[in-house]
């Protein structure tokens, strides 16, 4: 166990490096959460003054009647559709990177952007469980969230690869789903740990910052507002920025573990013996 945290953690830090050849690659993120504001905005705004409303803002209130119903799901279906396109264009970038090439952006809006039927599948089957588990979760506050919360761990598990199958095979949803799951079986160690790592990275740096940002708040309300307003800004930039690299960092990561399994060879800017100990068998030349 320790040697695949060890190995996760080191996969991890050569996904960074990685990033720092092609740091343009962060405005992906960038834009995947302006444009889900967007979308936020233009559900929420026209219908501020109606009941369906709450439908959109309160992730616990379950739909009442089939407009909401219907509402409900054209949201999850844009936001889905939005998150995927952006993750499609990095995932794309990250993988010419990683076969030696010098990506642009331009290369990751054209490559998602040739895959839109296989995005907008994609796209409307997530948007079909997060709809269903919304529903579940509504159902009972406390037994709700928790199946709810089991069941979402699950589907992100075994959805972990069908990113970048979607992007350089074109499979349509259910191939790529299977095909995500035969990666898995092979990676489950450190595809798993390594992403997990990445999740402790996160929340160790976010410890100081959170700390910041309360101490932010307690100088406003007894030392210095002035003082206490930069660091409460601070943080909260911080806190955007630590997002935004741990997200570009999965996706390199996951490209990574993705190429050697589709194509048994290892990416340069990788450790070979680092990619192949991530499989169940050494030599996994094909899945």
């Amino acid at each position: 166990m320790f040697s695949r945290i060890s190995n996760g953690w080191a996969l991890s830090k050569q996904s960074f490096r990685v990033l720092m050849l092609d740091k343009e690659l962060l405005l992906f993120p960038i834009m995947s959460g302006f444009a889900c504001l967007m979308v936020l905005a233009s559900f929420a705004l026209p219908l501020i003054n109606s009941k369906y409303v709450t439908v959109i803002m309160n992730e616990h209130q379950a739909p009442q009647d089939p407009l909401a119903y219907v509402i409900l799901f054209a949201f999850y279906f844009v936001n889905y559709f939005v998150i995927i396109f952006f993750n499609s264009a990095l995932m794309s970038c990250a993988i010419i990177r990683l076969k030696g090439g010098n990506p642009t952006l331009s290369d990751g809006f054209s490559s998602a952007l040739n895959r839109l039927p296989q995005i907008t599948g994609w796209a409307l089957v997530s948007a079909t469980v997060g709809f269903i588990l919304r529903l579940i979760e509504s159902k009972s506050e406390k037994i709700g969230q928790l199946v709810a919360g089991l069941l979402g761990m699950a589907w992100s598990i075994t959805t972990y690869f069908v990113i970048p199958v979607l992007v350089v095979e074109k499979k349509n949803p259910f191939e790529a789903m299977k095909r995500s799951v035969g990666i898995l079986r092979k990676t489950w160690g450190e595809s798993l740990v390594a992403n997990f790592g990445i999740g402790l990275i996160v929340f160790l740096l976010m410890i100081p910052i959170f700390g910041l940002i309360v101490g932010g708040f307690i100088m406003i309300g007894s030392v210095n507002a002035v003082i206490g307003g930069i660091m409460i800004a601070t943080g909260i930039v911080c806190i955007l920025l630590v997002s935004l690299v741990s997200s570009a960092i999965h996706s390199i990561l996951i490209a990574a573990i993705y190429l050697f399994a589709a194509e048994g060879e290892v990416p340069d800017q990788f450790d070979q013996s680092l990619i192949e100990h991530a499989f169940t068998h050494k030599k996994a030349r094909s899945i």
